[in-house]
């Protein structure tokens, strides 16, 4: 792995702890109606698409079981339609897939 790879990984491992940390124990109407953590998980979404899209080609082919594109996707609709965004869709994905990304990105670290 190259070491702008493991950097980044690091880096966007953060992300989703953050992420995760903020939606602990909050059901999904408390999180409607918090326009403080709306923006805080729609940053770290953000920041962790962005952080997607600094991993290197090879990198992101040697484990295409991540979806490397629908995660940057997910940064780019988050960054560019936020006025319009369905907010429960942020919540499902932060609470749904994130834990999943956390693991993988833990088990690719844990194993380089």
């Amino acid at each position: 792995m190259l070491h702008r790879d493991h950097i980044t990984l690091k880096k966007i491992s953060d992300e989703l702890v953050v992420a995760l940390e903020f939606i602990d124990n909050v059901t999904l109407d408390d999180f409607l109606e918090n326009e403080l953590l709306k923006h805080a998980t729609g940053m770290a979404a953000i920041n962790i698409g962005e952080l997607v899209k600094n991993l290197s080609m090879n990198f992101r082919a040697e484990h295409d079981y991540i979806p490397w594109k629908q995660i940057s996707g997910f940064r780019d609709i988050t960054a560019h339609k936020y006025g319009t965004l369905d907010m429960s869709y942020v919540y499902n994905t932060i609470t749904r897939d994130f834990p999943l990304l956390k693991t993988q990105i833990e088990e690719i670290l844990k194993n380089e």
